[in-house]
């Protein structure tokens, strides 16, 4: 495969799914709910418990968002499509991690999921060719590792708070790119 050919199938994946948007909106919603869950006066364990509850409908409402903004899941004729569901289950093999935190220190918990998240990001750049997704996997793991070891367990709820926050700007970044890449490139039929 030439270099212009996987150009333009990565051109044609970011344009039909509108570079994971649908994605990262429902990511946005379901980490602004985490951050409420943390301000709850329950255990750090019980709010880590009900964190996993509450990130449990992100594929469904990724696929409620898909419909409501028109993006496709399924690009027919493009090799590159099923590798975007791979990196994305690819986040599942880190929740090892989670369960450690979670058994040893739930006052970790929350950060955890939100570096493993923020870092789950990163090959997504190449994949959409989206700087904002490389970007803002850095500054979503390392703000969510320096805000979580520096403040107290009742403040914890700032990290999925911050989360949610840059979910929130690298959706807009990723919106005002996919116009831009939709006005000047020409889709294959």
């Amino acid at each position: 495969m030439k270099t212009n050919e996987l150009k333009a199938l990565k051109n044609e994946l970011s344009i039909k799914a509108k570079s994971g948007l649908d994605f990262i909106i429902a990511a946005c919603i379901i980490w602004f709910a985490i951050s409420y869950v943390w301000t709850l006066t329950a255990t750090t364990y019980n709010k880590s418990i009900l964190t996993f509850i509450v990130g449990g409908p992100m594929l469904p409402l990724a696929f409620m968002l898909s419909k409501i903004l028109k993006t496709n899941w399924k690009i027919k004729g493009n090799p590159l499509q099923p590798l975007g569901l791979w990196l994305n289950f690819a986040q599942l093999f880190y929740f090892p991690f989670l369960i450690f935190i979670l058994l040893a220190n739930p006052d970790f918990f929350v950060m955890t999921f939100a570096i493993i998240t923020g870092a789950h990001f990163f090959p997504y750049a190449w994949f959409y060719g989206e700087k904002a997704y490389a970007i803002f996997a850095g500054i979503i793991s390392l703000g969510s590792m320096l805000i979580g070891i520096n403040v107290e367990n009742d403040k914890m709820f700032l990290v999925p708070l911050f989360t949610a926050i840059c979910l929130a700007v690298m959706g807009l970044i990723i919106y005002m790119f996919y116009k831009k890449k939709r006005n000047s490139y020409e889709m294959p039929n």
